[in-house]
């Protein structure tokens, strides 16, 4: 038997745009389903326009889950116990709430405003940017005083000492909006493929929206500078000379959408602590694949390639995927290996799409994990700040009684060590073969870079550490949460 249910895909208090009404196709979803459970039916009298879901289609089923997941929360929302794992009493709701010393996390709940969960839970509130306020396009999202200077910066964001903190303040923290309508725009998108701006202004600012601002590394400014680092990438002969319109546009909205949704904690404590995403993506590539269809869910929302035909739609979905799935550092050898056999063999042909798509996976791999390549003031800040999530997250799992994930004991770890550690055995090994790929000013500026800051780090090393001994009393009674994270699962595409 088939159950229709509705999709949800605007927030319920705003009117549904004529190309939500008029969405075409069904997809199958089987009622057999039971790892959201039964609708209740005061909700699906609120959904409009039914659609009907296969159960072969992921995406419908994730999309449909993110509704739910709304109404829900319109009507009181309780945290949801999927298993009886005794970890499940963490609120993941106060994740990133910094408990003052003397407050009880009770008290502080209710001081603080929850805004989201810690999955698909946008917030409810309109948005200070777009929601609630009339489709007036363009909207003016930068500060008078600021214009002038956050637009000089932007003719020269191609270089690669840019400086994204500096950018977002310009900004008043709109840095990942800013900076990707100027690239989309910059390489003639927009009107090549007839990009209905109000459409691509309301999705630029879901996306920065859906970023958490709370986690220390994981949010929009990580997204905009990776999204600066693709551009410069894109820019290198050997991509610019060979890429289409289309790749182009995958790897920006790839770079800007890699870590939608970051909760702040890593793959491996969603595992232990039985989260139900974990637990929807099988323990594989958990985090990545959120990203990637909370991304969808994006696209579809806002209708952004809605006059698309559907069968370039739904590849557009895809390849997006491939890219950002590429992103899980648990599958970094195996990108890498493969990198460095076509390298050895000579073999990438970029008149290729699969090549192509390929080395666009490989860009958005660097851009990702560029911070050691950047100047030392930049990547200074960069390390504190994945550190600090780190810490972070060992902070939580101290709290619960979890076990400590490696690299997140403040304790016994350094911001130099994990630093030294990480480009040793990660970023040396990758940017070393995409020198040998693209043997260019930019890709020796980065090696050298990378030098510079390993051996800054390893200077570091022993003030530290007294540093560290010093102030060990006082650390282990921090709490909050994030923490790194990045799984990567291998790509739809195979070179």
């Amino acid at each position: 038997m088939e159950v229709c249910y509705q999709l949800p895909v605007l927030p319920l208090d705003r009117p549904v745009p004529k190309h939500v009404l008029s969405r075409r196709g069904a997809i199958s979803f089987s009622s057999s389903s039971s790892l959201f459970g039964a609708p209740d039916p005061r909700q699906l009298s609120q959904r409009r326009g039914a659609i009907s879901y296969d159960s072969s289609d992921q995406t419908a089923l994730y999309i449909r889950m993110l509704g739910d997941v709304r109404v829900r929360s319109q009507v009181g929302f309780e945290p949801e116990r999927r298993s009886s794992h005794p970890y499940l009493c963490i609120d993941f709701r106060t994740l990133h709430t910094r408990l003052s010393c003397g407050s009880s996390p009770a008290d502080s709940g209710t001081e603080k405003r929850v805004h989201r969960l810690l999955s698909f839970q946008r917030y409810l509130h309109s948005s200070r940017l777009l929601r609630g306020i009339p489709q007036q396009i363009p909207l003016h999202i930068l500060d008078e005083d600021y214009s002038g200077q956050a637009r000089c910066m932007l003719e020269k964001v191609g270089n690669w000492n840019f400086d994204i903190f500096l950018f977002d303040k310009l900004t008043n923290g709109n840095s990942l909006i800013t900076l990707t309508l100027h690239l989309l725009n910059q390489y003639g998108l927009v009107d090549l493929f007839q990009l209905d701006m109000v459409k691509l202004w309301r999705f630029l600012v879901l996306v920065q929206e859906d970023y958490h601002n709370d986690n220390p590394y994981h949010n929009s400014v990580h997204a905009a500078d990776v999204t600066q680092a693709m551009y410069c990438y894109l820019q290198e002969p050997m991509l610019s000379k060979s890429l289409t319109s289309y790749d182009i546009l995958l790897g920006l909205l790839a770079a800007a959408t890699h870590d939608l949704d970051h909760p702040g904690v890593n793959q491996p404590f969603l595992i232990k602590t039985d989260h139900y995403l974990a637990t929807l993506y099988r323990n594989t590539s958990v985090l990545e694949n959120h990203h990637w269809k909370s991304a969808v869910g994006l696209l579809r929302e806002t209708g952004l390639f809605s006059h698309l035909p559907p069968e370039d739609s739904m590849n557009m979905e895809r390849e997006l995927g491939s890219l950002i799935l590429a992103t899980d550092i648990s599958r970094q050898n195996d990108y890498l290996s493969r990198f460095r056999t076509h390298l050895d063999q000579e073999s990438l042909c970029l008149s290729n799409a699969s090549h192509r798509h390929f080395v666009l996976q490989m860009a958005l791999k660097c851009a990702d994990i560029c911070n050691p390549c950047r100047p030392w003031e930049l990547s200074k800040q960069w390390s504190e700040k994945v550190t600090e999530e780190f810490f972070e997250q060992g902070d939580i799992e101290k709290k619960h009684k979890l076990q400590v994930s490696p690299l997140c004991d403040r304790e016994t770890n350094t911001v130099g060590n994990i630093q030294i550690g990480f480009m040793t055995y990660v970023a040396e090994p990758l940017f070393g073969e995409w020198a040998r790929f693209s043997d260019t000013r930019l890709s020796q500026t980065m090696l050298g870079h990378m030098g510079l800051n390993k051996a800054s780090w390893g200077g570091l090393q022993p003030e530290q550490t007294a540093v560290s001994e010093e102030t060990e009393p006082s650390a282990a009674g921090a709490d909050a949460g994030g923490s790194r994270s990045k799984e990567i699962p291998q790509g739809s595409r195979e070179s």
